[in-house]
């Protein structure tokens, strides 16, 4: 990878020409001074061997300044020890990181992983879904992007969760909790959330959770409703359902005790209040359902 430290075009010229005034009888100080340079750097210059460039004249090219080594790179040991263990079976990075930690070498998951793919071993899961980003509908109106998402509260033995959806144009909302969090809790979710939402869905959108699978993309394609994944790194494309979520958390959820059947009551309770009664903001003071009765 080339990471040079100046991208100017004309700088492998100008070293040459620097190069060339002192060969010419100039001292080094007033070259410096004449291109706005220390003089070490055209001493530096003077070092270097001349290559010719695009145009078949000597030039002194720009080179990388990538460092040739890390100091917290991996030992050669190490390495030889990932490529034994992956040409045994040809297992995966996850299962090479846990062989290792068991013979008391403990690094990141993501080391082995760059260690494959450098030497070009790695290859990917048949599994693995290869998620699209088609371009983010405008959302003129109630339905074309729906954004979904699970919230957790309370310790993994003790955790109770909750789907939530929020409609992006008219910030109409629906949540209920769920006992689990997975694929076929997610279509049931959306499947509900369809039947009581006073719009059609369009577009569907998700980050790239276990529970937003391919399976669930399937089903609901099935039904007409387009499934986009949020960008990677981009939590901002999800951003109106966090902030509902938030909203449900502080005005809601933290406020009664962390049970099932407690918030199968006060959800419904608290989203009758959230879309026909609490102003927004966002929508001048008015109600979600004010702003979708308009259309």
């Amino acid at each position: 990878m080339y990471m040079a430290y100046t991208t100017n075009p004309n700088l492998p010229r100008v070293r040459m020409q620097a190069v060339e005034l002192v060969r010419s009888g100039l001292s080094v100080r007033e070259v410096a001074r004449h291109f706005g340079y220390a003089h070490n750097t055209v001493l530096n210059w003077l070092k270097q061997k001349p290559e010719y460039g695009w145009h078949g004249r000597l030039e002194i090219p720009t080179r990388s300044s990538r460092p040739h080594h890390h100091p917290k790179e991996l030992g050669r040991g190490i390495i030889s020890r990932i490529l034994e263990i992956r040409a045994e079976k040809d297992q995966c990075a996850e299962i090479i990181h846990w062989r290792l930690s068991q013979e008391g070498i403990f690094l990141g998951i993501s080391s082995v992983k760059r260690t494959l793919k450098r030497l070009g071993i790695s290859k990917y899961s048949k599994w693995k879904k290869w998620h699209q980003y088609p371009p983010r509908p405008l959302p003129e109106r109630p339905g074309l992007l729906v954004e979904v998402d699970a919230v957790h509260e309370g310790p993994p033995q003790n955790r109770v969760s909750a789907y939530a959806l929020i409609d992006v144009n008219s910030r109409w909302a629906y949540a209920e909790p769920s006992l689990r969090v997975n694929t076929w809790s997610t279509i049931r979710f959306v499947d509900q959330a369809k039947k009581v939402a006073p719009f059609v869905f369009k577009t569907i959108q998700t980050d790239h959770g276990s529970e937003f699978s391919k399976q669930l993309t399937k089903v609901i394609e099935h039904a007409g409703i387009s499934h986009r994944h949020s960008r990677v790194r981009t939590p901002t494309d999800n951003g109106h359902v966090e902030r509902f979520i938030r909203t449900l958390q502080d005005e809601c959820l933290h406020r009664i005790p962390r049970d099932f059947k407690v918030w199968q009551k006060e959800i419904p309770e608290f989203l009758d209040y959230y879309n026909t009664k609490r102003p927004h903001m966002g929508l001048k003071m008015k109600a979600p359902i004010e702003v979708v009765r308009s259309y």
